[in-house]
């Protein structure tokens, strides 16, 4: 039997390292990785980078938590409350670094680092402004297509050194399975150097063995597993549980408020 890959969320926690860029799961208030993010939030990480499409709750939280020096993303709401508040508030102040992308431009890196490539063509209008500054930045450049020299918008692979996945399944081996929608998370695994999984239930190695069909990623690609039960909480797990909007809107007002991250995080324990 293969080595198990089960462990404490403190153990997963060591293998990420300062400055790591990490690639969260989940979109905006569905499935993300909460019991991750606020294990982070309460450790001593440092100079970190966040990056993902269309990011909320976790991304947010750990925005604000004082261990983020720069993010990366297309959009970060919280649906019909609005703008992201900690996202808003640290953007605004100067105490995060924004490099401000668009779904399409975060979907193409990705796929170039899934994919092993060192970048991807993408559809991005060419009359945006963010294709000159994204340009400077050194994370897109315009190039001619070899097959009619037409001008498009290249992007440069996207490899995170970690991705933090919350998934309905998996096995000590990394095995996992997620249904629903899996919005840009096996990219993400994909791509990621290192990936950190946590389940909702930890199952038999048999469970895959039976049921191949449900293998959303194998567990070669996985680096460490984390049994958390409502580790998506409080937003939804499609399947499991919704999200609980009273909960998300107790954050969004601390957060408003400006609250410490102390006091923020205790919505999450008196929610």
């Amino acid at each position: 039997m293969a080595k198990s890959k089960l462990m404490r969320i403190n153990e997963a926690l060591d293998l990420i390292n300062d400055g790591d860029e990490i690639a969260i799961g989940g979109m905006s208030l569905h499935r993300n990785p909460i019991s991750m993010a606020i294990a982070i939030a309460r450790s001593n990480k440092r100079d970190l980078a966040l990056i993902d499409r269309e990011p909320g709750l976790a991304f947010d939280l750990l925005t604000i938590s004082g261990r983020v020096r720069r993010i990366r993303a297309a959009m970060v709401t919280f649906e019909h409350f609005g703008i992201a508040p900690g996202f808003r508030r640290m953007v605004e102040s100067g105490e995060v670094e924004f490099i401000e992308d668009v779904c399409e431009g975060v979907m193409a890196g990705l796929r170039a680092g899934a994919y092993g490539l060192p970048f991807m063509p993408s559809a991005i209008a060419l009359d945006s402004e963010l294709v000159p500054l994204n340009v400077r930045r050194g994370i897109w450049k315009v190039i001619k297509d070899p097959f009619n020299e037409q001008e498009l918008v290249a992007v440069k692979a996207i490899r995170p050194d970690v991705a933090l996945i919350h998934v309905h399944r998996a096995d000590e081996r990394g095995d996992v399975e997620i249904y629903g929608p899996k919005y840009e998370d096996v990219l993400k695994i994909q791509a990621a150097k290192k990936v950190i999984i946590t389940a909702e239930e930890i199952v038999g190695e048999d469970y895959f063995r039976e049921h191949p069909e449900r293998l959303t990623v194998p567990g070669f690609m996985v680096t460490a597993v984390v049994h958390s039960p409502r580790g998506a909480w409080p937003t939804s797990m499609y399947g499991y549980y919704n999200a609980d909007y009273n909960v998300i809107k107790q954050y969004f007002d601390s957060v408003r408020a400006g609250l410490s991250i102390e006091k923020v995080l205790e919505v999450f324990t008196h929610g």
